[in-house]
């Protein structure tokens, strides 16, 4: 979300423009603990998306003391239509944002 608010994607914004996104699965694998006081950085990219930016994967790899990879959370998602309750497409300056978003080396477009 932080990538999204930097740039002027806020849940405000999401509200008034009725979308939000989705989670349909969110794993996590601990690598390392992190104790109180560690410093914790959290790097976000896009595994895949599909053509239109409708669907989307995303891997958070959350780094503590800036050398040490803690964990990796990797998530499948969409964009949600916040008064009809079904799946939709964003709108079209958060497309052009999402994709400018950071891609992981593996990254790939999905097409139907």
């Amino acid at each position: 979300m932080a990538f999204f608010v930097e740039n002027g994607i806020t849940p405000q914004v999401m509200h008034e423009q009725k979308f939000g996104p989705v989670l349909f699965r969110e794993e996590c694998i601990f690598k390392r603990e992190i104790a109180f006081g560690d410093s914790v950085v959290i790097n976000f990219s896009l595994t895949k998306v599909s053509a239109d930016m409708g669907r989307w994967s995303m891997v958070h790899e959350l780094w503590k003391n800036n050398d040490t990879l803690a964990a990796v959370i990797n998530v499948d998602g969409a964009w949600i239509d916040t008064v009809k309750r079904k799946i939709t497409l964003p709108p079209e300056a958060f497309s052009r944002l999402f994709n400018t978003a950071p891609r992981a080396a593996t990254f790939e477009v999905v097409t139907k």
